[in-house]
Parts: structure tokens; C-alpha cells; sequence
């Protein structure tokens, strides 16, 4: 079945960028057969669960050898968009919006920072040779000028459902989130939340639990 026709569950997809690092390291390494009990190890997951995903794509193992690298590589790439190039749109160009339009990690990943939007006047203008700070009064006209597909949000979380609702009028149907606050958008606009703060926490607590502490 065509991996387009193809449901996957939403735990499944969330372990697809795990397994992506992995098989991109093996790829880099010149390795081109992997058992799942080794690329099960290495992403932290059960042999059975790593089967039980990649069984979405078909019978993809080779008996007694293991997963080819480079074609399973091929279709994770294609599952998870990355065999086209996505152009990404940061609203708030504070300290975080300049970290991730300078990180680069994204356009490893199929993933490009087209441009940057703020309401400070002091910060438009260019940044670099290749990316400029726009008025954010112009994220529909630049959107659509330089194709511009997900909406980054690094704003303060008083701002954040504002400009959301804006990014969703603009035309964005992606909008990747990094403020702590849950946004009120349309039920066909597709978000991805980032909490650093929980993350952090998360990480403290299972120290903590660790520790004893």
C-alpha cells in the first residue's frame, strides 16, 4: 500500500524522527544493514514496538540481515515531508527567534528559515545576507511571496493567541509553538506545541526520582 493511503498511528509517528536520526548516522557510518534489536537500542524502544512501526511500510527486513538503511531512510523521509523542502516563517525575532533562524539543524532536516517577523520597529531590516526581519503587517503578502508553509511562534505567551489567530488569517496551516499557552485555532490548522519550561521540569523530576532527592 502507498505510504499516502497509509494511517499511522500518532505514537507511531512521534517514534518516526527517532528512528530517522538513527538510520541517518548508520547511513553516514557506511552501514547498510541494521537488526531491530540494535536500532531498537539505540532509539530506546522494545525490538517487537520498532517491528511492529516500520511493518507500516510493508516487509521492508531482510531475513537473517536486517533493515536496509538507505531505503528505509528513503521512506521515513517521505512520511515525515522531508523529501521536499518546507520554508518556515519565525514570528518574534527575540533572543529564541534568532536562535532557531541561526540553527543549523533545520535546513538538515529539509527545513528552511525564509523570514523573520516582529512589531519592533528597531528590529526590521536584514540580519544576515540571506534572512530579513519584516513588520509583522506584512506575513500575508511575504507568505505567499516566498512560500512560506509553517508559522513559528516565539513571542511572550500574553501575545502568543493573537498571533496565532493572525498566522492562521495570513494562510498558514502549520504553526510550531514555543510559547506555554494552548491556542484557539480552527480544528483544520495542524499545531505543534514546545515547552521548554515542561521539558525542563520533566527532566528535574525524573532526577529527582533518580536521586532520591
Amino acid at each position: 500500500m502507498p505510504e499516502g493511503l497509509v494511517t499511522f498511528p500518532k505514537a507511531t509517528i512521534s517514534r518516526f524522527p527517532l528512528y530517522f536520526r538513527a538510520l541517518t548516522e548508520y547511513y553516514h557510518q557506511n552501514i547498510a544493514l541494521v537488526s531491530s534489536e540494535e536500532m531498537a537500542q539505540k532509539v530506546g524502544v522494545t525490538p517487537s514496538q520498532l517491528r511492529k512501526d516500520l511493518s507500516y511500510f510493508g516487509s521492508l527486513g531482510i531475513r537473517g540481515a536486517g533493515y536496509d538503511v538507505a531505503y528505509l531512510l528513503s521512506k521515513i523521509k517521505v512520511i515525515l515531508g522531508m523529501d521536499r523542502k518546507r520554508r518556515l516563517a519565525i514570528i518574534g525575532a527575540g533572543k529564541l527567534g534568532l536562535a532557531l533562524a541561526g540553527y543549523s539543524g533545520l535546513k538538515q532536516h529539509g527545513l528552511e528559515v525564509s523570514a523573520l517577523f516582529d512589531t519592533d520597529q528597531a528590529k526590521w531590516g536584514p540580519i544576515n545576507e540571506q534572512l530579513m526581519v519584516f513588520p509583522l503587517t506584512e506575513l500575508a503578502a511575504q507568505r505567499e511571496r516566498l512560500g512560506l508553509e509553517i508559522a513559528v511562534i516565539t513571542v511572550p505567551k500574553a501575545a502568543a493567541q493573537k498571533v496565532a489567530t493572525l498566522a492562521v488569517a495570513a494562510g498558514f496551516s502549520a504553526l510550531w509553538n514555543f510559547a506555554p499557552v494552548r491556542l484557539e485555532v480552527p480544528p483544520e490548522i495542524i499545531v505543534q506545541y514546545e515547552d521548554i519550561v515542561v521539558g525542563i521540569l520533566t527532566l528535574s523530576h525524573h532526577l529527582a526520582r533518580k536521586l532520591g532527592t
